[in-house]
């Protein structure tokens, strides 16, 4: 019993640590913003890559949202006996503020984080970023910045898409499966918009993509070990993205949608 507690204490210690270094290191990428017009290419690339390669999935992913989403609702409504008229206003709540923006962060910490820790695990292992270094530029501002600012500003665009995908997909459910018309389902949408919900789900998906961006740099410079380490690292980045993003969920939905 008293031989877990200091392997408790050592694993909480490196953990605050391993934290501590990923927010120094997200410090000295917001310090870097002051480069932006020199990186803008950099910048546009990473962009193209995060955006242009994720519209794919994001389509898969909110399609079904949306279904399930209006069949789940639909259910619940007819157990107790509400009316199917508030269908849309229901689903697209739910979508806007939480659906969109959640799962397409998690599923894009999977494919985008796990990239960023690999390539830059692999450039590490590889010592290129140590010739970065020698040559006297600098890696944070080459490597880590336009990764960053990337995630940030594509994560919310992607999740505007996936608002439309998800609505258009719980709107073919709800019209060819649940019986109501389309007019009644966007006249629900419509009745719940609300403008301060959309900012609020840009806000996590904005939230969400900086955890996306810095832990997948951060996990990708600390490998070591060749090609084992690199694996490791980018598991490592996907899992506490992961964390973090619901965690950061909870924080931020306690904070803007009061009860």
């Amino acid at each position: 019993m008293n031989s877990g507690v200091p392997l408790i204490g050592r694993r909480a210690i490196a953990f605050v640590s391993h934290l501590g270094s990923t927010f120094l290191l997200l410090f000295k990428a917001v310090y870097h913003f002051k480069s932006i017009p020199r990186s803008l290419g950099l910048i546009v690339d990473q962009c193209f890559m995060i955006g242009n390669k994720s519209i794919p999935l994001i389509v898969i992913i909110s399609v079904f949202v949306g279904a399930v989403s209006s069949w789940q609702a639909a259910y619940q409504f007819k157990f107790i006996g509400a009316p199917l008229r508030y269908l849309g206003s229901a689903v697209g709540k739910a979508v806007v503020i939480e659906l969109a923006p959640v799962l397409s962060a998690l599923v894009l910490a999977g494919r985008v984080g796990a990239g960023i820790a690999a390539e830059l695990g692999t450039m590490r292992v590889t010592e290129q970023i140590d010739a970065l270094d020698s040559m006297g530029i600098s890696p944070i501002r080459y490597l880590v910045m336009p990764r960053f600012l990337a995630c940030v500003i594509m994560l919310p665009i992607l999740v505007i898409f996936a608002n439309f995908v998800a609505i258009a997909g719980a709107l073919l459910v709800s019209v060819f499966f649940v019986d109501i018309s389309y007019e009644t389902f966007l006249n629900g949408v419509r009745f719940s918009f609300s403008f301060a919900d959309m900012m609020g789900g840009m806000f996590k998906a904005a939230t969400f993509g900086a955890i996306i961006g810095i832990f997948g740099c951060h996990e990708g410079f600390r490998a070591s070990g060749g090609a084992r380490g690199v694996g490791i690292s980018t598991t490592f980045a996907v899992v506490i993205s992961c964390v973090m993003i619901l965690i950061s969920d909870y924080v931020i939905a306690i904070i803007l949608f009061r009860l």
